[in-house]
């Protein structure tokens, strides 16, 4: 399944399984999503919501586009699991809060999906540690390591195929 011509074997075996794992949990998402009614574009927003949060800052917590915080909202409007209300501070700002059922539904989703994580059961103690310095290690990297212009030029040339 390699990808990349004269690249290394080894790196395009992590990015062929990395690929897979990410597919398996995606699955389970979309699994979950269905048996509790909720999109799996609003789960994310569910584990983001402690507290009333105006939706701007809801949006940078989930790096999406305004609209698409708004989309979120609506949906989990739509679902009776949060309400828009006024920011004490400035009622010009609209806070997005769980409802009770919001807060039971995503107190049920956590509780499953923690469950359904593959680390939790193939896994020992000192794995799933170590497994969480690299994955967080590897987020550290992304983060500190911008997308260069030749990356971005790679992206356009596949996305016109």
């Amino acid at each position: 399944m390699g990808w990349c011509s004269g690249g290394d074997k080894l790196d395009q075996d992590i990015f062929d399984a990395m690929t897979e794992f990410v597919g398996h949990l995606l699955q389970r998402g979309e699994k979950l999503s269905q048996r509790f009614g909720v999109p799996v574009s609003c789960m994310k927003a569910l584990r983001r919501l402690d507290t009333p949060v105006a939706m701007k800052d809801l949006g940078q917590r989930l790096r999406c586009d305004p609209s698409f915080v708004t989309a979120i909202a609506d949906a989990l409007e739509q679902r009776g699991l949060a309400t828009r209300e006024p920011n004490p501070a400035d009622r010009r700002i609209k806070n997005l809060a769980l409802t009770d059922r919001g807060l039971q539904i995503k107190a049920a989703v956590e509780q499953e999906t923690l469950g359904l994580m593959p680390w939790t059961h193939a896994l020992d103690r000192d794995e799933r540690e170590q497994f969480l310095e690299l994955v967080r290690k590897m987020c550290q990297s992304l983060a500190a390591t911008p997308v260069t212009p030749a990356a971005d030029e790679a992206e356009k040339e596949v996305s016109s195929v």
